[in-house]
């Protein structure tokens, strides 16, 4: 399979489409069988999962999961949704003739809820695989650029 730096870069505003449409399920279906999906602590992209406690650090179930949970009405915290809108930028696209393709890019996701609106931003790593149907996700990790998680002070979407 023959992949473009073009099909890179719509695949994935395809993702950022389908978490903005909380199409979480969907979301959980463009990861591989032994797929991740991390975000390690603010000011430590490199951290250690053995020994930092990670906000995120979710293997191919637990995305699902995650996805499956965000979308109940139980999940109060984002019920109703929270409108989001995310911006991908900065896009670099490395290995296309490879196995995995490595990509970097910055992002920004916009979260509005209960007349308050969050910013988040940050750099996310990507490692993709070719599949008969189209790329896939092995590995996605999210680096917040933030000093804190204030005034947010949590992270209750998928970023």
């Amino acid at each position: 399979m023959s992949v473009t730096r073009q099909d890179v870069v719509d695949f994935l505003y395809t993702e950022a489409k389908l978490l903005d449409e909380w199409k979480l399920n969907e979301w959980a279906e463009l990861f591989t069988d032994d797929g991740t999906y991390t975000i390690p602590p603010i000011g430590e992209p490199e951290a250690d999962p053995r020994k930092s406690l990670f906000y995120v650090y979710d293997n191919r179930s637990r995305i699902k999961d995650r996805a499956e949970r965000l979308l109940k009405k139980e999940a109060h915290v984002e019920y109703p949704h929270s409108t989001t809108v995310r911006n991908y930028h900065n896009i670099l696209v490395r290995n296309l003739d490879s196995d995995v393709i490595n990509v970097a890019c910055n992002f920004t996701t916009y979260r509005t809820k209960r007349e308050v609106l969050d910013s988040l931003i940050g750099k996310q790593q990507y490692e993709l695989v070719k599949k008969d149907s189209g790329l896939a996700i092995q590995s996605k990790k999210v680096i917040l650029q933030l000093d804190s998680l204030r005034p947010q002070g949590k992270i209750s979407l998928i970023l």
